[in-house]
């Protein structure tokens, strides 16, 4: 099955979801946009209208569809309309793109669930639309962590996400 989420840098999600038992691929790409092929540049640019994503392939069997969106909300601020930290654009708005209308109604459910019971300080912005094409983003970004973990941005935005999936989700890593 794919899930497939926008929460931010891509680089942040992928790095959390690869880390997952029953994940079976995790691919940066680009969607929710009007231009064809986009690369990241065009995407930066906010022109496009598409966002910074991740498609998980996953293992119903081994993780379920609810459990990697309450992952995907506990590993990025919902309440923050077009920006994630220090990201700011379109481009990084928290969505999540429904493949089937179980899962729209299980994201739509969850965000409920979550403002019901206030876990976030504001209210979820995070849209729930049906998935459209998908494009990968280019070789550099994938498994970008695993070959650049030293570099600054993610010593100071994906490190500390990685140590928090290790302490509060170990029993779901691989």
């Amino acid at each position: 099955m794919l899930a497939t989420l926008a929460g931010g840098c891509f680089w942040c999600l992928e790095a959390v979801f690869e880390r997952l038992r029953g994940v079976e691929r995790v691919v940066s790409g680009y969607t929710g946009g009007h231009v064809p092929e986009p690369d990241y540049y065009a995407v930066c640019s906010g022109m496009t209208g598409h966002a910074e994503a991740v498609q998980v392939s996953f293992d119903p069997a081994v993780i379920g569809y609810r459990d990697l969106l309450e992952i995907f909300f506990a590993f990025h601020d919902p309440t923050t309309l077009n920006r994630q930290g220090p990201d700011v654009g379109t481009q990084y708005r928290s969505a999540i793109f429904t493949h089937s209308a179980e899962q729209d109604a299980v994201a739509r459910r969850l965000i409920a669930e979550l403002d019901a019971a206030k876990v976030f300080p504001g209210p979820i912005v995070t849209r729930v639309e049906p998935a459209g094409d998908f494009w990968a983003a280019e070789a550099s970004h994938q498994q970008y962590y695993q070959r650049n973990a030293t570099q600054p941005y993610c010593q100071a935005m994906i490190t500390p996400k990685v140590a928090k999936l290790r302490e509060k989700y170990a029993a779901r890593l691989r």
